[in-house]
């Protein structure tokens, strides 16, 4: 059976829908964060798996749409790369934005020269580094047919299970290296009753002291829908741009992922509109469509993994996530801590530094939460881990791997 291209959104999206139940009955899942789009997708890929033979394919989809979500969600990220912003949250948000993108380099080294160890492409230590650690499954999907073309067979499958190894080990043991250096060094007694959970302060940065201007919509016309209509315009402007963008630099021989131009037109778009208010861009609305672009996205790209290429890559992949989650730990006592303040707030910092190094900023806030329940409200931790793991880090990231990409190639 032959899914045409409405049919197939249609069918990831009832998949995606099948995500978000199972992760409602199966509380481990949510527990370690697991996206209900993952979920969703890797049931599809392994029965599809189970049951396929090299003459028969039981279903065969048109992803001519998989390219265009998954630069919408990018273009997203790029609209969210607000200097004014990354002002606002002070030298700390710097500091720890620096070390990130700094130990993000060191993920893609430590990656390439193991995987070199093992008589495997550099690229695939790379693939097992900050492309789906610090980018986490999205990136990895994203950044996998860029693999895939420069020598790395199978890199959506290994994205996507370095990436939930990554998710599981960030949520596993960042709370707990954490709450040893809390211990350690007494910097609080934890308290006997459960503490309330902190309220994300990145958000209330972005509303509060980067409030987006409302829209006066013009007569005649619903606020809202207006609002949508003019981000989903925005967005596609930044794609169509950034095509350009990215053929120029293709012009260069500079390999680019499909994203990248686009990306970069929309933080332009975004940064001069912080200056002049031209557009008075709504960026809640433009995360929601660009999460609505990610999960379908993801869907799409999971449902067509080829689960059985990386059978012989199991052993070597492990071992340099093993080490990866060496590295991460280790950062977490020094230098984080210490650069950090060397207290409470600087621990909290670090158990959020290992879930979204390793996992998602999804991971990095509940181990944050986990730590203020027990031992009392971390405010200048909730204003920098998300804001570095939200609105930064993935922009730099997708720099560096492109770097890593041309030079390993």
């Amino acid at each position: 059976m032959k899914l045409d291209l409405i049919q197939t959104v249609a069918f990831a999206g009832v998949v995606l829908f099948l995500g978000y139940g199972i992760r409602r009955l199966v509380p481990p899942l949510a527990r370690y964060n697991i996206p209900a789009p993952v979920i969703g997708g890797l049931i599809v890929a392994g029965i599809l798996a189970a049951v396929r033979t090299p003459e028969y394919s039981p279903i065969t989809f048109d992803t001519t749409l998989q390219s265009p979500m998954m630069v919408a969600f990018f273009t997203s990220i790029g609209f969210a790369a607000s200097l004014r912003l990354l002002k606002v949250g002070g030298p700390q948000v710097l500091i720890f934005f620096g070390v990130a993108t700094l130990f993000a380099v060191a993920q893609n080294v430590l990656g390439a020269g193991m995987a070199m160890l093992f008589g495997l492409h550099p690229l695939f230590g790379v693939l097992t580094g900050s492309v789906t650690l610090t980018g986490g499954p999205a990136t990895g999907l994203a950044f996998a047919p860029l693999f895939e073309a420069n020598g790395v067979p199978g890199a959506a499958t290994v994205a996507v299970a370095s990436a939930m190894v990554g998710i599981v080990m960030g949520g596993v043991i960042g709370a707990p290296i954490a709450t040893r250096l809390i211990e350690k060094n007494k910097l609080r007694t934890r308290h006997a009753e459960p503490q309330p959970v902190e309220t994300p302060v990145a958000n209330q940065v972005m509303e509060e002291q980067l409030a987006d201007e409302p829209i006066k919509a013009p007569a005649g016309e619903d606020e809202e829908s207006f609002v949508l209509l003019q981000s989903v315009v925005l967005i596609l402007v930044a794609m169509w741009l950034g095509s350009f963008v990215s053929a120029w630099f293709t012009s260069l021989g500079v390999t680019l992922p499909a994203y990248i131009g686009a990306m970069l037109v929309a933080a332009l778009i975004r940064n001069l509109d912080d200056v002049t208010g031209v557009f008075r861009i709504q960026q809640r609305a433009i995360d929601d469509l660009g999460n609505v672009a990610l999960a379908l996205f993801i869907v799409m790209a999971l449902m067509t993994l080829k689960l059985w290429e990386i059978a012989n890559l199991a052993l070597p992949m492990l071992a340099i996530l093993a080490a990866q989650v060496a590295l991460i730990a280790a950062i977490c006592f020094w230098p984080i801590f210490p650069m950090m303040g060397k207290d409470y707030e600087s621990a909290v910092m670090s158990g959020g530094f290992c879930g979204f190094m390793l996992g998602t900023t999804a991971n990095a806030m509940a181990n944050m939460r986990s730590l203020v329940e027990r031992y009392g409200p971390a405010p200048r931790a909730f204003l920098v881990v998300p804001m570095v793991g939200a609105f930064f880090i993935d922009f730099t990231n997708a720099v560096l791997i492109t770097v890593f990409v041309n030079f390993l190639k």
